[in-house]
Order: structure tokens, then sequence, then C-alpha cells
């Protein structure tokens, strides 16, 4: 058999294959935008989830991802960060590795949270995680090999980032981009080579919020967009240069929020300063983002809210916790719950469904509609807390809660 044949067999039997048509390498899914096309989300929705297979992985606040029938996550036990690679179907480990990764944090945090936060990122065969202390890996996606490493936790002081690194890498033209630093050393986004880790270009200015960057077109000018302690800020793709910044400050630095490309602005949110808008716009001389709007009475506090025909949708942090829909382009409230609906959610657009799952383990299905908040299907789907955004799939969706990772089908 020719070479050319034989790769094009294997290109058919990967194209045939369920498990490969079930793509979700990052934070936020294929697009990074928290949405998932009809074909990788349930048809139909059950009378009640149960697990086809769960494992114990040990704790952490990072999202599974899914790539070419695997299941990678990101996990920690006691000094050690962990990666864990999974198949999907069956649950059975392809591979375990694990390396030193001591956490002290700081004694101000009530609770305690060790990481790691930020998403595993699956690309070229490679899976790249980034530990809540700034330890930056690049795995053989295949057999777990270190392929490379970049430590950068002497720039991580977590005794004053409250809760270390948390944003997740991110692909862009090749680069593998990602944000480290804290509040007392200053704050750097790199391009790194995904080869080799070796750096590309990279910004230096203030710490960096908890929030992931994201990529952004304006005037067919790609754009790199995320949050610093205290600003917005927009880069330039191609070299890191500063395009333009703009002022938005918390008195604990909790800028978590992953910004919200609508098409016309960019959607940024916190605990304290509410929801805003900001218009983007090439000018003499540059370029300036200017605020289209703002809802502070909307405060979305780790909840990243997605957009569908016009409408974000997300979880503010009112009222013990609500849900919320908000006109992209005016930022007035189309509709909000009564409350009470717990301390975080994750918000996903699946197909033509809202799928909000609460930090309590509890599963909702809604339409996303300006109309107004109407819940299909309410399903609890972990005995223990669901932090983590959970993973869409044809026949039900992946779940991480506090210890473990299970996948779920309907049940019989």
């Amino acid at each position: 058999m020719g070479r050319l044949t034989a790769l094009a067999l294997v290109v058919a039997a990967s194209l045939a294959s369920p498990a490969w048509a079930q793509e979700w390498p990052g934070w936020r899914g294929p697009r990074r935008d928290g949405t998932a096309p009809a074909a990788q989300a349930p048809g139909a929705w059950p009378e009640a989830f149960a697990p086809a297979w769960r494992v114990e992985i040990g704790g952490g606040y990072s999202s599974p991802v899914v790539s070419a029938g695997r299941v990678f996550v990101h996990s920690r036990r006691g000094d050690l960060e962990i990666v864990t690679a999974l198949d999907l179907a069956s649950g059975a480990r392809r591979w375990r590795r694990d390396y030193p990764a001591r956490f002290i944090q700081n004694t101000i945090v009530p609770i305690d949270l060790p990481g790691p936060f930020a998403t595993p990122l699956v690309d070229g065969g490679r899976v790249f995680t980034f530990g809540a202390g700034g330890v930056l890996s690049s795995w053989d996606a295949a057999s777990g090999d270190l392929l490379w490493r970049n430590d950068y936790s002497p720039s991580v002081q977590v005794t004053d980032l409250f809760c270390g690194t948390a944003a997740s890498p991110l692909l862009v033209d090749g680069a593998l981009v990602v944000q480290v630093g804290s509040d007392s050393t200053g704050g750097r986004v790199l391009a790194l080579d995904p080869a080799t880790g070796a750096e590309i270009w990279s910004w230096r200015g203030v710490g960096p919020g908890y929030a992931s960057p994201v990529l952004i077109e304006v005037d067919a000018h790609r754009q790199l967009v995320t949050l610093t302690e205290s600003s917005v800020i927009g880069l330039d793709a191609a070299n890191g240069a500063l395009l333009w910044s703009v002022p938005f400050t918390d008195e604990w630095h909790e800028n978590i929020v992953t910004p919200v490309w609508t098409g016309a602005h960019v959607v940024v949110s916190g605990p304290r300063q509410g929801t805003h808008a900001f218009a983007v716009r090439r000018e003499e001389g540059g370029w300036r983002a200017a605020q289209a709007w703002s809802n502070p009475g909307v405060t979305m506090y780790m909840t990243s809210p997605v957009l569908a025909a016009g409408i974000l949708y997300g979880h503010s942090s009112t009222r013990a916790g609500q849900f919320v829909a908000l006109d992209a382009a005016t930022g007035s409230v189309r509709w909000s719950s009564e409350g009470r609906e717990g301390e975080h959610a994750s918000v996903l657009l699946a197909g033509d469904d809202l799928l909000l799952l609460t930090s309590d383990a509890e599963l909702l299905v809604a339409a996303p509609s300006p109309a107004g908040f109407a819940v299909a299907h309410h399903y609890e789907v972990a005995d223990g807390a669901t932090w983590a955004a959970p993973v869409p799939l044809p026949d039900g969706l992946l779940v991480r809660d506090a210890t473990g990772l299970a996948r779920l089908v309907p049940a019989d």
C-alpha cells in the first residue's frame, strides 16, 4: 500500500469516527466562545443522566478538553500537578504524568484554592497545560511524553495574586499565547513557538487578571484582547504591540470573566464594576476603545457569558446568583431569573439549547430566548461541587466535580 493511500485511509477513518467528530480542544470550546454546533450537542434531552464512567482525577478547577477520542484533564494532589489522558468512550487511562508544583496560597483566601485553573489546550498532537504557579508544559498527546517546559513561577507571587495563574493558553496564527505574572512583579503576554516554547514576542505591563485572552478582528486587523488586574487591553496579534487600553479597576483585582466579542463591542464584566461594552475603532494615529454602554447592576463574577442572536446570556452575582439576558447592543436587561441560583454557573450554548451548570451540580437546559427564562430540563449531575465548565457531547456531556471526571449518558 502506498503512503498516500494509507494516509487517505487514516483520514477517512478519523472522519468517520464519532469520537473524532467530537472536538472540544480548549477553554470554552472550538471557537473559545462557549458555543458548540448542533452536531456536538445532545439531539434530545433524556429524563435523567447516568455515568457511563467516572474516574478520580484529583482536585482543580480547569475544564476537561477532548480531541481525537481522548479526554485530557489537569488536576492536583498535594504538591503535584497531574495531567491525565483518558479514553473518551471507556474512561480507561491512556497515560498520566505529574510534576512538583508546590503552591503557597495567600492567607487572605478563606478556602483552599491551589488550582490548577487554566484549561488545557490541544493542538497539532500536543497538549499544553498551564499550572497555578506558572509552569507551562507541552506534552505529546499520544504518549504523554514531555516535549518542553517553561517555568514562569519566579514571576508569579501567589501571595499577591490570590489564586495564581488562571489564563488558559490560546493558539493564534501558529503561536502559543499565554498570560503570566502577578500584582507585584507585573504581567506579561507572551507568544511562543508551540514546538519549542521559544519566545516570539512579549508585552509587559501591569499584573494579569484571571481572565483568558481572546482573538478578535476589527477592520481586518487581528487583536488579542485580555484583562489585566486593572484594565482591558488590545494587543496586535502579530507582534504584541499595545494598540489600546481602558481602565477596568477592581479593589481585589478580580478581573475573571473572559471578554466576549459581539462583532461590534468587547464586553467585560466584574463583581463590583458591573458589565461594560467597548467599541474598538481605528483612528488616525492608532486605535481607540470607547465605552458604548454600561450596566452596573449586572455583576458577573466568574461566569463568562455567551452570545446568541444579539443577546448575551450569563450569571450575575446579584440576588445570591441569578441568570440574566442582556441586549448586546445596548446592555439593557431583557430578563433575569428570580435569584438564589448559586454562587457560580458555567454558561454554554449547545446547538439550540442554553446549558447552565451551577457550582451546586445543577444542570439547567433552557431555550436561548430574549422573551423570558424558561427551564426545559433540570438535572443533578454530580455528588460534589462543579466549578469547571462541562463539555457537551452528542450523547451527553462530561462533568468535572470536586475530585473526579464523569461521562454522563442518558439513563436506561
